[in-house]
């Protein structure tokens, strides 16, 4: 029986627990919290930061693993790199690759040596340093930490009288006490959050999506909901997809899911903003699987531990309009209900609640505030739009 090591214990890695059993995989998952749910679902349990590479891989030697992977799982990202190489398993690629791609400082930098289209950025330590190198910027500018994920820490700086208070909440979130100051770009239409493939270094599965964001929430730049098909221009798309296979040849990259941020400018270009190595976040890749029927989890399970890849041959083809809500509250409070308007009733084809009545909630900050999920199946993308577009009232979280 292969052994696979699951980095994070997380909610979002219990579809990859399932698929890896259903492989008749053993699944060990690894954190330094015992109570994350996760660790009920696995064959075994490793209390262990996974940020410590060397105690993750003493363990994986001990444990003989065929396999880690952290899927969105960020801060694990670069210690399952780390183990797979010093122990020559299944790899996306080098660790030094890996790091690249898990630094923003690094990442911006190594694009815009590459003749990426590129937003201008920094990577700093402190205030002193970053307020020094105000004139280089085009204001405003994005502040945030170069090393997280779940857009904790990122705020929007107009003007240097804010900047600190944005450093502040950046090293917050920031594990290296490191962030990165950028200009902001801003999108024309929507921005793109979804999940990609690649064997043996060839980019086979480039989805693109249309990334919303509640603008009353507290912070305003984590996505509240997903939809596919993107509305992104074809011609866009196939840039960026042409970007992203370059990006993946330069870095020496093999066999991987990837969670990959992209945008079209105002200015006409085409961005990418962010490339991990990882599985996304807020069930991304369940959401391919409904729409495309395309399986990127099994075959990341495969990846991992060195199996055959299977069923992804192209591009995903959408059947219908497709997007998952991620239910937040915009205030602090009690958890009452969930409430679904009547006309909308009929597109939620998924509840998934993570709270029950009665529990403490907060403020969406990022993506560890959020308390659930739904998915809708609409029949067209006005509709999707429609719903959407009154996502608060249509799909009402009641707090007291």
């Amino acid at each position: 029986m292969k052994k696979l090591m699951l980095l994070g214990g997380a909610r979002y890695i219990l579809p990859i627990i399932e698929a890896a059993h259903k492989l008749g995989i053993y699944v060990i998952t690894c954190d330094y919290l015992p109570d994350n749910i996760a660790h009920r679902f696995s064959d075994q349990y490793i209390n262990i930061s996974i940020i410590e590479k060397d105690a993750v891989l003493n363990a994986a030697k001990e444990l003989k693993i065929d396999g880690i992977m952290s899927f969105a799982c960020d801060p694990g990202v670069t210690t399952a790199a780390y183990v797979a190489e010093k122990l020559g398993l299944p790899s996306v690629g080098t660790f030094e690759s890996v790091n690249i791609l898990q630094n923003k400082a690094l990442f911006r930098q190594f694009l815009a040596d590459n003749g990426f289209s590129v937003p201008k950025a920094k990577g700093y330590c402190n205030y002193e340093e970053a307020v020094v190198d105000k004139d280089l910027f085009r204001w405003p500018v994005i502040v945030k930490p170069v090393d997280s994920a779940g857009s904790k820490g990122v705020s929007r700086v107009d003007s240097t009288e804010k900047l600190k208070s944005a450093v502040e909440n950046a090293l917050r979130f920031s594990k290296t006490k490191r962030f990165i100051v950028e200009e902001f770009i801003q999108q024309k239409g929507y921005s793109s959050d979804t999940d990609c493939f690649s064997i043996d270094g060839k980019l086979v599965f480039a989805s693109f999506s249309n990334q919303h964001f509640d603008k009353n929430a507290e912070n305003p730049y984590t996505p509240s909901a997903y939809s596919w098909p993107s509305a992104m221009p074809q011609q866009i798309q196939e840039e960026l997809r042409s970007e992203l296979q370059r990006l993946i040849t330069l870095l020496g990259l093999k066999t991987s899911i990837y969670n990959v941020e992209t945008r079209m400018g105002v200015d006409g270009k085409s961005y990418i903003m962010e490339f991990s190595p990882r599985g996304g976040g807020n069930r991304l890749s369940e959401m391919l699987r409904y729409a495309s029927g395309v399986d990127l989890l099994t075959n990341s399970v495969c990846a991992a531990v060195g199996l055959p890849i299977e069923g992804i041959n192209s591009d995903p083809v959408y059947s219908g309009c497709w997007a998952i809500i991620i239910l937040h509250s915009d205030k602090d409070g009690e958890f009452v209900k969930l409430q679904i308007d009547e006309s909308a009733q009929h597109f939620v084809i998924e509840e998934d609640l993570w709270v029950k009545p009665g529990d403490e909630i907060h403020k969406f900050t990022g993506a560890n505030e959020a308390i659930g999920t739904l998915v809708l199946n609409c029949g067209n993308q006005l509709q999707v739009e429609d719903c959407l577009e009154r996502e608060t009232t249509l799909f009402k979280v009641v707090v007291k």
